[in-house]
């Protein structure tokens, strides 16, 4: 029996994709403002190099979790109730952070609010590549990774803003405002079309498709989505299904792409610059107004990649954002070991990694989320998202817990680790290169019939 989709569904796709998107907010205020704290708390209880890499990535930790967990609730609930539950836990664990009264509390607390972000950073690129068109895909999944450096600016303002007074308790308190609006926001929101069909409500699958996906094929896309559910009906995708040979080579690309996004080194840029520019020299809020400049740059350069995503393509970023990072991290290396002066140091320091952010956002930063989402056809999707996600922070919370302990003087410094960090760009350019396909301007069930049919991708690019 179906059920016809109730007329609060019928809702423009300038709301439906914002408030999809409005989960990046979540992920990348949380990930930022720890940046702004962190020399705070540092002071407050006198932080190591090991302690600060536990607090910094203890929030990866949980995100692991919520990773792990998240493909059975995208399953049992759907994709739009699994983000609305990150987003209460998100508010629990901003709120006890908020009230730490130790070290210790503060790290279990930010360890909640990841369990909040994994599920959120592995649901919503499905949640929006599952509503949006294949013209406009690339585009709808970028505009997550407009949300997520949109988060990172707002955290790198807030953390200046209130630098001033040392108040790091309301820097994470701040992280309920879009925690509440994505709830609120999501309660309006449909389910997307692909669940809704999978649990036999074709009424509102189709209200959906004509609410996200205008005055297309509506018939034509519930054909091929029924299609693939059909062959999908022998049994339900487990972890294991994604070691199948026909989808194993798209579970290697996504593993890839989470692991070299995080190894190249960005959240030890995003979480310690104000700390590596403090230790350099530079007073406090000259540091924080720093870092406010690295989130204007990623906000502009990840808003400029939406236009070109879907022309330029997806491997083509990738390849120029690697050659970018290379190059600048060179350069901020050579900074480092040759320039003496604190002043002429921090600005070559500011514009390197400035310059390297902008080949990230062309390319690792908006990129990767969109095609982790695309690659796995809709069987395994939830799950393969969830494997994604789980190397993805993973990858995270160990640069976050160790770049503190390689930069620091006694060990590689910051010299050594930003040329650690060139290298594993190379390699990840000649991985790329040679394993990573194209998927532009293609349905995703065009890419899952055509592994099905062990097509390779790379005919189609």
């Amino acid at each position: 029996m179906t059920r016809t989709a109730p007329s609060r569904r019928n809702i423009s796709r300038t709301t439906l994709y914002f408030f999809g998107a409005l989960g990046g907010i979540l992920f990348g205020y949380d990930l930022g403002v720890i940046s702004g704290a962190l020399p705070f708390i540092t002071k407050l209880w006198s932080l190591s190099s090991w302690d600060k890499g536990v607090i910094t990535a203890s929030i990866s930790v949980g995100a692991v979790i919520g990773a792990i967990f998240s493909p059975r609730g995208n399953e049992a609930l759907g994709r739009r109730r699994t983000i609305m539950s990150a987003a209460v836990i998100v508010v629990l664990g901003t709120l006890a952070a908020t009230f730490s009264p130790t070290f210790t509390m503060l790290v279990i607390s930010r360890l909640v609010i990841g369990v909040g972000i994994g599920f959120s950073s592995s649901t919503v690129p499905t949640y929006l590549s599952e509503l949006a068109p294949a013209r406009l895909r690339g585009a709808m999944g970028a505009l997550n990774q407009i949300f997520i450096v949109l988060g990172i600016l707002i955290a790198f303002l807030v953390s200046y803003g209130l630098g001033s007074s040392s108040n790091w308790r309301l820097m994470f308190a701040c992280a309920i405002v879009p925690a509440v609006i994505l709830f609120f926001g999501l309660i309006a929101l449909p389910e997307t079309p692909r669940w809704l069909l999978s649990r036999g409500r074709e009424e509102e699958a189709r209200a959906v498709l004509v609410s996200s996906h205008g005055s297309t094929d509506v018939d034509g896309e519930l054909n091929s989505i029924r299609e693939v559910i059909r062959l999908d009906t022998e049994k339900k995708g487990r972890i294991r299904d994604l070691w199948a040979p026909w989808v194993r080579p798209m579970l290697f690309v996504a593993v890839l792409l989470a692991a070299g996004q995080q190894f190249s080194g960005v959240n030890a840029v995003n979480a310690y610059f104000p700390t590596m520019l403090i230790g350099l020299g530079f007073a406090t809020q000259a540091a924080l107004l720093s870092g406010v400049l690295l989130g204007v740059t990623k906000f502009l350069f990840t808003a400029w990649v939406v236009f070109v995503v879907d022309r330029w393509g997806r491997k083509p970023l990738l390849l120029i954002g690697n050659a970018i990072m290379v190059l600048t991290l060179i350069g901020a290396a050579l900074s480092v070991y040759n320039v003496h002066d604190t002043a002429t140091l921090g600005v070559l320091m500011l514009v390197m990694m400035v310059l390297y952010l902008v080949g990230y956002e062309l390319g690792w930063g908006a990129v990767v989320w969109v095609m982790m989402s695309e690659v796995f056809p809709l069987r395994e999707r939830a799950a393969g998202m969830g494997v994604a996600s789980v190397v993805l922070w993973a990858s995270t919370g160990i640069i976050t817990a160790v770049f503190p302990l390689m930069s620091d003087p006694k060990a590689l410094g910051l010299g050594g680790s930003m040329l650690v960090f060139a290298g594993v760009n190379v390699v990840l350019f000649a991985l790329t290169r040679w394993l990573v396909p194209e998927t532009k301007g293609r349905s995703l069930e065009e890419i899952e019939l055509d592994l099905r049919a062990r097509t390779p991708l790379r005919a189609k690019a």
